[in-house]
């Protein structure tokens, strides 16, 4: 794979703005929410998008550098006051670089029943283990009380389902963050799909950590990234993907 798998040099800026795009082509939009920021290489500062803009409206250049109390650094706007909590998952992980939230359709339907989300299938492995559960509400996340809760309900994993909320994700890269938040509504999709026909079967432990591994390799990740980004490119069109820088 290292030798193989030939991956786009994009910016951090690029890689966040091609994210919105990949994620509002899954059904990740959910209007003016959602947010999906990512560590900035000024420390103590990440970048995000701008309130007011959808995912399909964010480009490389119109993002904005925030500091952890939303000051903008860089750009211009304000950025989303639900961001708040992303500042405490930051402090609380060194090692998360990307932060998703999203409140896709699947995902929101499976918070509303209060049920966390089960993990039985080969495609949905690299979750395996991964996806904690907040099984209730704290409000609306712009305080920092609702920020210390997701903290903490999230602790080392990757992933948490947050009842009649969605989706929020805290991984080592934009790219990880990206592929991960659509594996999840994957996810949320086949169990609401196997439960209407009968009881999910549990998958072997043993042999979903091995494909949790093996899906999660850095580099696959960055190629199923450079997939997605391509999907998503074409479907802007050739006249639109200069703004995406």
């Amino acid at each position: 794979m290292h030798r193989h798998l030939d991956i786009p040099d994009w910016s951090l800026r690029e890689k966040v703005a091609l994210t919105c795009r990949i994620l509002f082509s899954q059904g990740h939009d959910s209007g003016l929410a959602g947010q999906i920021t990512a560590r900035a290489e000024v420390p103590e500062a990440y970048y995000t998008q701008r309130l007011g803009l959808g995912f399909d409206e964010i480009t490389a250049s119109n993002l904005l550098m925030v500091d952890e109390d939303l000051e903008v650094l860089s750009g211009e706007g304000m950025a989303n006051p639900a961001n708040r909590f992303h500042s405490w998952i930051y402090r609380a992980r060194p090692d998360v670089q990307c932060i998703v939230h999203t409140h896709p359709l699947h995902i929101s339907a499976l918070s509303m029943l209060g049920r966390p989300l089960e993990i039985a299938h080969m495609d949905t492995c690299p979750l395996y283990g991964e996806v904690a559960f907040l099984a209730e509400w704290p409000g609306v996340p712009v305080g920092n009380s609702e920020g210390e809760i997701i903290a903490s309900a999230l602790g080392d994993k990757r992933a948490a389902l947050l009842a009649h909320h969605g989706l929020v994700l805290a991984c080592r890269s934009v790219e990880e963050a990206c592929v991960l938040a659509i594996q999840c509504e994957r996810a949320a999709r086949l169990q609401l799909l196997a439960e209407s026909a009968g009881r999910v079967r549990d998958i072997d432990p043993q042999l979903a950590r091995e494909a949790h591994d093996w899906v999660l390799h850095e580099k696959r990740t960055g190629a199923t990234f450079a997939y997605y980004a391509r999907r998503a490119l074409r479907a802007i069109g050739p006249d639109e993907i200069h703004p995406l820088t």
